[in-house]
């Protein structure tokens, strides 16, 4: 268990390089909440689906969480398993909201390698000006073939306490 967590989350980290400010969070940042086992395996660790935490590094009162697949087995362990692209994301306010930079739309929140070297999940973020609402989508990617399979969260910026939302178009970069 130890070296899959070795492989998956420090490696991602050393290829990425570090979170800062609006940088896109990496798989560092990412807080691990619980896992539930999918699959049994007797002298391996478990086929799971884990579920992350983590907080919009641009915008402050917004947090998303998502459920991912991960492989056990002996490559699962040794970090060779390709996980696949089923992946569910739920995104929601959490306080008030704060823009701390501006953004593009599909500017990228959060990445993580979902193979050694060729696959990488995206969560990205947009803003729909008509209704005030950020929308963030998760995906993966290959260097080759992408996949289809996706997930989308809203987060209509509403009133906190007094304080009135902002316009996620003030936000977007022009």
């Amino acid at each position: 268990m130890w070296l899959r967590g070795l492989t998956g989350v420090t490696l991602a980290a050393l290829l990425a390089g570090s979170f800062a400010g609006g940088v896109p969070a990496k798989a560092e940042d990412a807080d691990r909440i619980f896992d539930k086992s999918t699959v049994w395996r007797p002298l391996t660790p478990n086929d799971k689906l884990v579920v992350y935490g983590i907080d919009d590094p641009a915008v402050s009162g917004v947090a998303c969480w998502y459920t991912q697949p991960e492989k056990g087995g002996i490559k699962g362990t040794l970090g060779l398993a390709e996980d696949v692209s089923d992946i569910s994301l739920a995104c929601r306010q959490i306080g008030p909201v704060q823009f701390k930079d501006k953004f593009s739309q599909g500017e990228v929140v959060f990445s993580e390698r979902r193979s050694l070297i060729f696959k990488s999940m995206q969560i990205v973020r947009g803003c729909d000006a008509r209704r005030n609402t950020l929308i963030y989508m998760v995906y993966s990617d290959k260097v080759v073939q992408g996949s289809p399979k996706n997930s989308t969260s809203t987060v209509p910026l509403m009133p906190w306490g007094t304080e009135l939302p902002p316009k996620c178009t003030d936000a977007l970069k022009k």
